[in-house]
């Protein structure tokens, strides 16, 4: 049985190597763009990260797939419909990392309410000291809005709670019972945006939650509020972010995902001429570069997953996943949640 195991991270083949002795395991380095390597093409498991793109065709130039297991949460990186099709097993990692990535959401909020890395920055290039420019404002006693209440938004819920924060929070499934224990109040989505100081997003991407922050929804939130999105870039409509920044309606935005994220990493593939780019993106595109000049802005290139603790959680769940799918009984199927 050949699983290949494409962009593991420094460390991660020694873990996979332990987790799947039984089984021989060809690792290649570099993510799947457009084409599958020939020296994987025969194997029977593609294990990959979000970094690698899985399409119908580069399925179907994998003739013995039996198996795609996602190192990942997410999913849409996939064309996993297809695959599914063709009777492939799609799996996914439901849940790693909810204390990492919340103490990121927070090691963002911290940085902008509190000007830390601007003063830094200033300190750092010109010598700076004028402390009168980095008057920031304490969390205690502010509002803070947690949109989509799973394993993540619930432990920001926690820490916020440590901060002396008030939490509203919104998700189609409301918790009651976390809500009673931890003093979290359940509203709409829209009084989340209306009453909040700070929303944090802890959704996934789907259809619906395509552009869940736009021109409409900005404009009937709290001035002066703070975004932070950790979860997937697509929640946001660039454009409309950048256009509330400018006008003040948003105060500073925390981002370790963003729209077309891949672009800012690779330039050059927007100027392939093989490429069919829409509109949308090459609007993201320049919103997003107009972000990086701003200082109430900060940006960090997809990292808030990135602990020792959880990328181990990550590799051992995905071995476990291609083990029973193997075996013929899948755990944390793709849609079948």
């Amino acid at each position: 049985m050949k699983i290949a195991y494409v962009g593991p991270y420094d460390g991660e083949e020694e873990i996979a190597k332990d987790a799947l002795a039984d089984y021989e395991i060809i690792f290649t380095q570099q993510p799947l763009r457009t084409q599958v390597p020939d020296q994987i093409k025969d194997a029977e498991v593609l294990s990959v990260f979000v970094d690698s793109t899985v399409t119908k065709d580069m399925i179907d130039s994998m003739p013995n797939l039996r198996v795609i297991a996602l190192r990942s949460m997410g999913f849409d990186h996939v064309d996993y419909v297809y695959a599914q099709e063709r009777g492939i097993v799609v799996t996914y990692v439901p849940r790693y990392g909810a204390q990492t990535v919340a103490e990121y959401a927070f090691a963002l909020i911290l940085a902008l309410s509190r000007k830390a890395y601007a003063a830094y920055d200033a300190l750092r290039s010109d010598g700076e000291r004028d402390v009168k420019k980095y008057e920031g404002f304490d969390l205690y006693g502010k509002t803070l809005g947690i949109v989509g209440t799973g394993a993540i938004g619930k432990q920001s819920a926690r820490i916020a709670k440590g901060f002396g924060m008030r939490v509203l929070a919104c998700d189609i499934y409301p918790d009651e019972s976390f809500a009673a224990s931890y003093d979290v109040q359940y509203v709409s989505f829209d009084e989340v945006l209306a009453q909040s100081d700070i929303v944090s997003l802890h959704v996934p991407s789907t259809p619906e939650n395509h552009h869940l922050i736009n021109a409409e929804s900005l404009a009937n939130a709290k001035r002066g509020i703070y975004i932070i999105n950790t979860a997937r870039g697509d929640l946001i409509d660039t454009v409309a972010l950048t256009k509330a920044l400018q006008s003040g309606q948003v105060a500073g935005a925390g981002l370790d995902v963003y729209e077309g994220e891949k672009f800012i990493v690779d330039e050059m593939e927007l100027l392939d001429e093989g490429k069919d780019i829409a509109e949308e993106s090459w609007r993201a595109f320049a919103a997003e570069h107009a972000l990086l000049d701003m200082p109430n802005v900060i940006i960090t290139p997809h990292v808030a997953f990135n602990s020792v603790e959880a990328k181990r959680e990550i590799t051992l769940t995905t071995a476990e996943n291609i083990r029973k799918a193997l075996a013929g009984t899948p755990q944390f199927e793709v849609g079948k949640m």
